[in-house]
């Protein structure tokens, strides 16, 4: 039977434990589950706000894509990534990717693999919010994002 993965962009928070109840309910062959979550930083206490946009359509179909290519090299039982969009303040969570395997391992690659794909894949759009006002502007890419996804290659 086909795993298809659970990807949804969506503006609410999400309850960490109940999705990891989700994809674990009413299975007896999942070895590991092996979750990650980002949240959002303060950047030593100069953010007020994380402010995140993505293309709709384009950003689920990216994730769709990356998730079913993880799931079919790592052997995975099932996946589920969120990614949230709007204006997100520190502590907040940002991105939560939870990957199913019979083994440890396989959970661990499957989990890294999505989320080292997703930073630089998925047309996602970051901008700092500062406090007393003002933003940095949109944040690039980081030379050691690409650098991660690489070593998959």
């Amino acid at each position: 039977m086909a795993v298809a993965p659970d990807v949804r962009i969506q503006a609410e928070d999400f309850d960490i434990a109940a999705e990891q109840a989700a994809l674990g309910r009413g299975r007896a062959d999942i070895g590991a589950l092996v979750s990650f979550t980002g949240l959002c930083r303060d950047e030593n206490g100069r953010l007020d706000a994380l402010e995140l946009e993505h293309y709709p359509g384009m950003a689920e179909s990216e994730i769709t894509r990356i998730a079913k290519t993880a799931i079919a090299r790592f052997g995975l039982l099932g996946l589920t990534a969120i990614h949230r969009y709007g204006r997100i303040s520190p502590g907040e969570n940002i991105v939560l990717v939870i990957a199913a395997a019979p083994h440890r391992q396989a959970a661990f690659d499957g989990a890294a693999f999505v989320m080292d794909f997703l930073k630089t894949d998925a047309p996602f759009w970051k901008k700092e919010h500062l406090k007393g006002g003002g933003d940095n502007g949109w944040v690039e890419a980081r030379a050691a994002d690409l650098s991660a996804r690489e070593d998959w290659q």
